[in-house]
Order: structure tokens, then C-alpha cells, then sequence
């Protein structure tokens, strides 16, 4: 079962953009004191579009060495054809992560018909060993996964859930009603994870969890327990943090703002590197920070 929150780990890397296993380690350390459910690696937070295959393999090793035995892991292999998908699965699964999370190709988006993504999904989950992951990303891929489409494949016994990062509340819904009971899908962006929890979503992969993990996992908790006006007041103060570190500044602002939270953000790869936050910026971030994270 997937549920629960769990961060897109962001994927540090040194000044030569090489993935920087020791600040990975140090943000591990700290998540896993957390009430988090597991990690997300690989994702687009975790810059998995500038990663070698060698260096994805050993970021998801690092990943499984040193999270705790309580979080599951699920690593993101969707590429652009099926056969480079499925062979990214396989590798996964054999070094031992608990589900695959599988991005639609989109370089041909004209030609990604329903039944073409249906074939996609329906191989790569009959050959998989292990479970898979619908990914819907509209904001980078161009494509929105139909509604029909995930009700057809959520009665595969392989395909156990999906992430929704439309932020689209409508067809989030939609994705729940449509979908087998025992179909977990995931809200995608910490704006709507309450609204989504409401709708009967499962849990969040949130990329807020990454700084802000005890106020993400609270606010589940609270939502769990019956107290929607607690977890109402968490969602309304983390609207605008969870902007500034997706709309706003991005990964690179994730990562500046991960610094003052006391991990480690590393840097990007190019040539997403070069893209700079002002002083303005890295104040206006601050100041956001201090504002959702302190209660009221």
C-alpha cells in the first residue's frame, strides 16, 4: 500500500555535478526521524532528466542503504520508450526498491493516445517485478493522463496507484472515482493534498515533505484523526511556502530553502545551475519560510 506522505528527494550534487552521496546521507539521517512514509527517488525533484543511468543506480543505492526500515522506496523510471522503461524497472527492482513511478513519453505527445499510453503501461506492468506507478505531470510532459484511461489500468493487478501533480482538483476526483478501490492515488503538490485527502486520496508525494516534513505529516495525522480544522490551518500556511519552492524558484529554491531548514541542498546540474537567486529572492524565501512554519 502506498500512503502516507513521502517526499520527491531532491538529489544534491557537488560543485562538479556529481551526486554528493554524503549530503544525501545527512538529509536521510534526518527524514528518517520523521514520520514520513518513504521516498520518492528519481523523481523530477531529484533532476532524474540530467542523471546517467550509472549515477540513478547509485543514488537509489545510497537511498536504500541508508533509509530506514519502516520507509518504502519508489524510484522513478519512466523514459521515453517502452523497452528503455521496462529494462530502468527491472534494474530498480533488482537492487531492491518497493514500486516503480512511471513518467508517459512525451517527446512524440501528438502520438501518445490513450491506447498508445494503455499499451505502454499494460507491458511495462506485465513485465515488471514490481509494482508500478501512473505518473501525471501535465506541467512538464505536455500530457494529461485521461481520467478513462487510469480507471482501465487500475484494474491491472500491477498497477497499484498513481501520483497526480496537475493540481487540478477536478480531475484529481475524477482519477479517484474512476479508479478500483484498491487503487492508491497520490496527490502530487501540497496545495490540494487536504482537499485531495478529502476526495479519498490515499496520501501525498509532496515536494514541500523534503523541507517541511513534520508539518506534512501533521497535517495527514490531523486529517486521519478528524481534525480538519487543525490540518485546514496547516494547508493554509504551507500554500504559500509550497509555491515559493515549486512556481516560484523552483528546485533551486528548494534546495536554498532546504539549507536554512538544516539539510543539505547541494547543488543542481547544469544547466539548470545557472539559474540564480537573487538576494531579494533568497529574502522573500526566508521570510516565507518563517511565516508558514511558525504555528498559530
Amino acid at each position: 500500500m502506498i500512503d502516507g506522505i513521502i517526499p520527491p528527494i531532491i538529489t544534491p550534487f557537488d560543485q562538479k555535478g556529481h551526486p554528493d552521496m554524503k549530503a544525501l546521507e545527512h538529509n536521510l539521517d534526518c527524514w528518517n526521524q520523521t514520520d514520513l512514509n518513504g521516498y520518492l527517488v528519481l523523481g523530477s525533484n531529484g533532476e532524474f532528466v540530467y542523471l546517467t543511468k550509472e549515477e540513478k543506480t547509485n543514488v537509489v543505492k545510497k537511498v536504500l542503504q541508508e533509509a530506514s526500515e519502516d520507509k518504502r522506496i519508489i524510484a522513478g523510471t519512466g523514459l521515453e520508450s517502452t523497452e528503455l522503461t521496462l529494462d530502468l524497472t527491472k534494474r530498480m527492482a533488482n537492487i531492491g526498491v518497493d514500486a516503480a513511478l512511471v513518467l508517459p513519453p512525451y517527446y512524440y505527445g501528438d502520438f501518445m493516445t490513450a491506447n498508445v499510453l494503455k499499451n505502454h503501461y499494460e507491458y511495462i506492468a506485465d513485465n515488471a517485478d514490481i509494482p508500478i506507478l501512473i505518473y501525471n505531470m501535465p506541467k512538464f510532459t505536455g500530457i494529461t493522463i485521461p481520467e478513462n484511461l487510469v480507471g482501465t489500468l487500475s484494474e491491472h493487478e500491477n498497477i497499484i496507484g498513481m501520483k497526480d501533480s496537475s493540481g487540478d482538483f477536478s480531475l484529481l476526483g475524477k482519477y479517484i472515482s474512476n479508479s478500483s478501490e484498491d487503487f492508491e492515488v497520490m496527490v502530487g503538490t501540497a496545495n490540494v493534498i487536504l482537499g485531495g485527502l478529502v476526495l479519498g486520496a490515499s496520501g501525498g508525494i509532496l515536494a514541500l515533505a523534503n523541507l517541511a516534513p513534520e508539518e506534512c505529516c501533521r497535517l495527514y495525522q490531523e486529517f486521519k484523526k478528524g481534525n480538519i480544522e487543525k490540518a485546514a490551518e496547516i494547508q493554509l500556511r504551507m500554500i504559500p511556502l509550497n509555491k515559493a519552492i515549486t512556481t516560484d524558484y523552483g528546485i533551486k529554491g528548494l534546495k536554498e530553502a532546504m539549507g536554512y531548514r538544516g539539510y543539505k541542498g547541494g547543488e543542481c546540474k547544469t544547466p539548470l545551475k545557472n539559474f540564480k537567486l537573487t538576494e531579494e529572492m533568497k529574502k522573500d524565501l526566508k521570510n516565507t519560510i518563517e511565516k508558514a512554519l511558525k504555528e498559530k
